[in-house]
């Protein structure tokens, strides 16, 4: 069912009914002279860290760590030293490539506060100087909804008018405005299922919700790249977590068929639950989930399905609802349909979509739900605007022109990027552009000198990526102009 090219670098399906085009994902191998280097620059890098540690022991150098006072020698230590390695050795050289206040709207261009280090990146200081009109490719406004002008802005200005800031209670209190109510029924119709809930943080909408929906007895297949929101939800709730290999159908269906044909542990009493945990979008691999063959399978096995939207909603599709729009399917398909207004939306904030009977179930046993603040007025508003203008209801093209826009960008700059020769990771279609930059070294310099070019960009290593497997991470937005891109793609060729 799936072809792998000889040479490793490009996964595609052959003669799969269940795809209406061509899946193509990038993934080449790194080059073996590549990988010996970088692992010689870590080993390096590990030895001086060392050095550094011992001169550190004996007060020759100055450390400046969390460390346990003189009278605390005899407590079990607070902080543990030699896990904190990586971050006082290796981290802490590339420090200044994250974390940079900026102080504009996050949209296509943005503006950042200069700062310098007199101590080799373990404290900052503002300079008063502002970095004007620095190219933004690391924010996930994928729509270019980030803004503080046009039709969101005025209608998020008057809602606070309207409501204020903030609500200080729950949904199940004095939390539940109009505006809530409102935005969850809009957001059951964009996405085409009975009912959905909105939730005021992304990451708590999957590491509170989970639970709620498992515990124990029942079996999580969580794929290896899931974002720490699902590893962490999977976690809380108690159950048996079983890892797949990322996109792969063999090891996720022989993880089904063992499921199936073993059950629980030691009893072998059958499952009460087996629930997939998958994404749209991978973040930080730039591919996109094989949902056909997943909805397959797990049909196939009578298991349930928790598709995590974050990144692909509003970003994919030719209505812009996501994967499952993308591959032209039913959403019933789908179990649990969850999602940010973070990314495209550019507001704050997730959902969880799906029957009626899930919805209620979750309004009463999700910690989420019942514990946390409801969302900001005008956050909602913001999303209920931007959503509208997506699905063409405010009675103009935008939202059709900003998701065309999008694919165009994305298209153009994966195009450019690769006749250049750089090493790309991920679906041709997917606006999360991974440049490989594979060395320790590279990770630092790439970031600053795009950023002396007045290009902000988000640089990755290890161990948020494999530690050979270095990257410099692009996104790509509606708002992008293709001067820009050539801008972005120009500047990586001269520093890559």
């Amino acid at each position: 069912r799936i072809g792998h090219m000889t040479d490793g670098s490009c996964h595609f399906l052959a003669n799969c009914s269940l795809y209406k085009k061509p899946f193509l994902e990038y993934y080449e191998e790194t080059p073996l002279l590549v990988a010996v280097l970088t692992y010689m620059g870590y080993g390096i890098l590990t030895i001086f860290g060392y050095l550094r540690d011992f001169l550190r022991h004996w007060n020759i150098e100055k450390c400046h760590v969390a460390r346990e006072r003189e009278e605390q020698k005899d407590f079990v230590p607070l902080y543990q030293d030699f896990e904190n390695f990586y971050t006082r050795n290796l981290y802490m050289r590339i420090r200044d490539n994250w974390n940079r206040p900026i102080c504009s709207v996050p949209g296509a261009k943005m503006d950042v506060m200069e700062r310098v280090s007199h101590d080799y990146n373990w404290t900052f200081e503002h300079t008063g100087k502002v970095v004007k009109d620095v190219i933004n490719m690391g924010s996930y406004n994928y729509l270019g909804f980030a803004e503080n002008t046009g039709a969101c802005a005025d209608a998020a200005v008057e809602c606070t008018k309207k409501y204020g800031a903030g609500v200080s209670s729950t949904r199940s209190e004095i939390g539940n405005l109009d505006i809530h109510e409102e935005l969850e029924q809009l957001v059951a119709r964009f996405l085409g299922v009975e009912s959905s809930m909105a939730f005021g943080m992304g990451f708590a909408t999957n590491s509170m919700n989970i639970p709620a929906l498992t515990g124990k007895g029942c079996l999580i297949l969580s794929d290896e790249l899931n974002h720490a929101s699902l590893v962490l939800g999977a976690r809380l709730s108690g159950s048996t977590i079983r890892v797949f290999k990322h996109n792969n159908m063999q090891s996720l269906e022989k993880l089904l068929r063992d499921a199936i044909v073993n059950g629980q542990p030691r009893t072998h009493r059958p499952w009460k639950k087996i629930l997939i945990l998958v994404e749209g979008i991978y973040s930080m691999e730039g591919s996109i989930v094989r949902l056909p063959e997943v909805i397959a399978l797990k049909k196939r096995y009578k298991a349930y399905l928790y598709l995590d939207e974050a990144h692909s909603i509003g970003a994919l599709g030719p209505n812009g609802r996501g994967v499952v729009d993308y591959f032209g399917l039913d959403p019933k398909d789908v179990d649990i349909m969850m999602g940010t207004f973070t990314k495209s939306f550019g507001a704050a904030g997730g959902y969880i979509g799906g029957k009626k009977e899930l919805i209620d179930y979750l309004r009463w046993h999700s910690h989420s739900a019942l514990y946390a603040t409801s969302m900001s007025p005008p956050v909602a508003q913001q999303i209920i605007t931007s959503m509208k203008i997506i699905m063409g209801e405010d009675g103009t093209t935008l939202g059709a022109d900003r998701l065309s826009q999008l694919s165009e960008n994305t298209t153009y700059f994966r195009r450019k990027l690769h006749e250049m020769g750089f090493i790309l990771y991920g679906n041709d279609d997917s606006p999360v552009v991974p440049l490989m930059l594979y060395m320790p070294a590279k990770i630092g310099a790439f970031g600053r000198e795009m950023l002396k070019r007045n290009i902000g960009t988000v640089v990755v290593g290890f161990p948020a990526t494999p530690i050979i497997e270095s990257r410099a991470r692009f996104c790509v937005s509606a708002a992008h102009t293709r001067e820009m891109l050539d801008t972005v793609s120009a500047s990586a060729a001269l520093h890559c």
